[in-house]
């Protein structure tokens, strides 16, 4: 399957337009920048709403919020860090503001009654972790019970971004249902190189063997405990690596929406190639 990443709920119709197998991700930061940003639980339930209406019961992954690093919400008054990179970011800043992602997390079960939802947790890098969000998961799902609003539960998933998640990914895939590998930061990480920094670029390698390996290893550490594994990020664009993918048993692409038709057609030639070989 080849889904889209997108940043906002106005994004949608691209993902239409361009015949996606479904969203692969929805970053949700957009709720808590700018100047109509509405975060609360009734303005996220309505956007996720809205975007699974529109979908028509296509699958929609939406990531919970990966504020920090590269990404400063003014709202969240985050204090400043030497390096934010490996600062408090994606669900560590919500495991350490509780309320606030509990409001996503009712948010997001609210809305799944509303179509097909998946919700995937950024930048894990343990058990424990993953753990954790289940009893805030299971606290929002006793309150919203309580208040008699509707909700459902949905499949989630971890991002493998780190060498420590790629290390523990079989002990990970027995906790949930999917995975998805950003490549963009795990190349980061696993290089410790700063892809912010335009001077080392010449070190920024998505395609370093070091990458494609631990790529190799989350797919059968994730198959063995019956998780879905995809990728998502730059490399999941690049066509030139999409039969090394197939060939791997990645189950998903999760690209841009430009990006959708062109590897659909490398992916129906390279399986002509292999029927006729």
């Amino acid at each position: 399957d080849i889904h889209a990443n997108i940043g906002h709920v106005e994004d949608v119709q691209q993902v239409l337009d361009n015949d996606a197998d479904g969203i692969g991700l929805l970053r949700t930061e957009f709720l808590y920048l700018g100047n109509n940003m509405d975060c609360s639980e009734e303005g996220q339930f309505q956007a996720y709403k809205k975007v699974l209406e529109k979908m028509q019961g296509k699958r929609v992954v939406i990531r919970t919020l990966d504020a920090g690093a590269d990404k400063q919400a003014a709202y969240l008054g985050m204090a400043r860090e030497e390096n934010p990179a490996l600062g408090c970011r994606g669900v560590r800043l919500c495991l350490e503001r509780r309320e606030l992602f509990r409001t996503q997390l009712r948010a997001l079960l609210r809305a799944s009654v509303w179509g097909n939802l998946e919700v995937m947790y950024p930048m894990i890098i343990s058990v424990a972790e993953v753990q954790k969000i289940q009893e805030i998961l299971k606290e929002a799902r006793e309150e919203l019970t309580k208040e008699g609003i509707p909700w459902k539960d949905f499949p989630q998933g971890v991002m493998i971004e780190t060498p420590a998640a790629v290390m523990i990914s079989r002990e990970l895939a027995a906790e949930v249902d999917f995975f998805s590998i950003g490549t963009n930061d795990l190349t980061q990480y696993t290089l410790a190189v700063d892809r912010q920094n335009g001077n080392l670029g010449a070190y920024y390698d998505p395609r370093h063997p070091a990458i494609l390996q631990m790529i190799r290893m989350v797919v059968e550490n994730g198959h063995a405990q019956g998780c879905r594994v995809g990728i998502c990020g730059d490399l999941g664009s690049d066509p030139e690596l999409t039969k090394v993918f197939v060939k791997m048993g990645v189950d998903e692409l999760s690209v841009p929406p430009a990006s959708i038709l062109p590897l659909r057609e490398v992916i129906r030639n390279s399986r002509a190639g292999a029927e006729n070989s």
